[in-house]
């Protein structure tokens, strides 16, 4: 018998197993992929050029110790600083987001005015507070305790009243960025970051979201070397050296779950017998692997909010407006706020966005060793693109949608489709097929307030522990949700060595 068998090799994943075979522990990892990471991984799409499946650039882990604690550079983790951290090649005039918040207020007075940028340093500031505080819960399980003091902290440092402090964090971000700024640029610019979630900015609940762009000035955002993979590959090398076992290409198929042990049954139908099991997969799959239907169906995924397209190109975006570092950083293509509502009606139709905002990706710029000389990997993402069409389905639109995707870039970027070689689409089909991303949802389950802290993923289900004996939980379906981050794997362990050290002194 094993001490814990980990289902899932999802960053996640990996984060727990190395914290609980750096406790002592015999850590099995099993992955129904032949490829590590799930949407942190990175592939050869063509030949001699590497793209990530997923992500690209890393923020939350970039705000936590994680890496230097894993000691993750011995293993051949090196970051590129994501400097400017987004741009927006608005036709009316661009706007740069540098790390330096005096370098950003000087592009917003160019382009907007005195009063924004005064009105966006003083943004920063009201939320620096708020957004360290959601890091820190973030950081730690979502107990009552744990909360409570992240809440308390928070409430010391707000200067208003508790019940002017609970009404600004309820309100939707479209709304406090209406609020603070005049110009449409930079609100259509934070209102696109505040959709990154998955709920659109007019949403109950999202001007926190917003408010995240406070952590851009704190931390720089990174790219590894190599590809958003390396994270993975790095957490994977960390634990073999510390004992650990990955076993790719056979995942599971059931657990079992009892308080003298658990079993479980891989594809293959091999048998393994452990103390604990660690689902990092999705949580929908994971209620069917312990044979909870009504769980699994009980958990409210949503329809998917968006899609990617990898291209390989012969040339980087020419913007029609040029921003100095603007391939290094995230591209915002955003016009309006009206193009985000816009948008968001599309998918309430069952409806890919006629006009989609889009974040460009460029990693070729900063990282030669991704492809060929000569050659460039740039990555769309699109918002929003529900999982079920109301008319045909994705397998027979994909293209047509793609199609529509390089259109619209090209009206940043003129001529942008003329240097494209190949694509790779990832409709939300696709990354439900190729990653497990129910829904196409990139976070797993929904970023709403019905569904975060100790309600993620489902009450009962909460805390990572699922309600059956020796079963545990992390990824992105649990807290504090998704992004690159590693902080439910991190938790999840603390609380797996928890559990089982009491077991052994008993």
């Amino acid at each position: 018998m094993t001490d814990v068998v980990v289902v899932g090799a999802g960053h996640n994943g990996l984060v727990a197993a190395c914290y609980l075979a750096g406790a002592g522990f015999d850590v099995t990892v099993v992955e129904r992929d032949t490829v590590i990471g799930g949407a942190v991984s990175t592939v050869e799409r063509w030949p001699g050029v590497r793209v990530d499946r997923g992500s690209s650039i890393h923020v939350m882990v970039r705000h936590t110790d994680l890496v230097e604690d894993l000691r993750l550079a011995e293993f051949g983790l090196e970051y590129d600083d994501v400097e400017p951290w987004a741009v927006l090649p608005h036709p009316d005039g661009g706007l740069r987001f540098s790390a330096d918040i005096d370098e950003t207020c000087t592009s917003i007075e160019a382009a907007c005015g005195p009063a924004d940028a005064a009105a966006y340093r003083s943004f920063v500031a009201d939320w620096g507070p708020a957004t360290k505080a959601f890091l820190e819960a973030g950081s730690r399980p979502p107990s009552a305790a744990n909360l409570g003091r992240a809440a308390w902290s928070l409430g010391r440092r707000y200067p208003g009243s508790r019940a002017d402090m609970i009404r600004t964090y309820m309100r939707p971000a479209e709304a406090v960025i209406a609020d603070r700024f005049t110009d449409p640029r930079l609100r259509a610019m934070i209102g696109w970051w505040a959709a990154q979630s998955g709920p659109p900015p007019h949403a109950l609940g999202t001007a926190p979201i917003a408010g995240t762009t406070a952590m851009f000035h704190e931390a720089k955002a990174g790219r590894p070397r190599g590809g958003s993979g390396r994270l993975s590959e790095a957490l994977a090398a960390r634990l073999t050296a510390a004992g650990g076992t990955i076993r790719t290409g056979d995942g599971a198929a059931s657990i079992r779950a009892a308080r003298d042990g658990c079993e479980v049954t891989t594809i293959s139908g091999e048998v393994l017998c452990c103390r604990a099991v660690v689902s990092a997969c999705h949580v929908v799959e994971t209620a069917r692997l312990v044979g909870d239907s009504e769980a699994a169906a009980a958990v409210r995924i949503g329809h998917g909010i968006g899609m990617a397209v990898r291209f390989l190109t012969d040339a980087l975006p020419s913007y029609s407006v040029p921003i100095s570092g603007a391939h290094t950083s995230m591209q915002m293509l955003v016009h309006s706020p009206e193009q985000l509502r816009a948008a968001y009606g599309d998918f309430l139709r069952g409806e890919p966005a006629a006009d989609p905002p889009m974040i460009v990706m460029t990693p070729t710029a900063t990282d030669p060793t991704l492809a060929p000389s000569g050659q460039h990997t740039v990555t769309v993402w699109a918002q929003w693109h529900p999982r079920q069409l109301r008319d045909g389905d994705w397998d027979g639109r994909r293209d047509e949608v793609a199609d529509g995707i390089v259109t619209a870039v090209d009206r940043w970027a003129p001529g942008f489709g003329q240097t494209v070689i190949d694509r790779f689409v990832q409709t939300p089909l696709d990354l439900e097929r190729e990653l497990g991303l129910l829904g196409g949802n990139i976070m797993h389950v929904e970023t709403e307030l019905d569904a975060m802290f100790s309600l993620r993923p489902l009450p009962g289900w909460a805390g990572y522990r699922a309600p059956y004996p020796g079963v545990y939980l992390c990824g992105a379906s649990t807290h504090p949700g998704g992004g690159v981050w590693g902080a439910s794997g991190r938790n999840a362990a603390a609380v797996v060595i928890r559990d089982l050290t009491r077991r052994r002194r008993r």
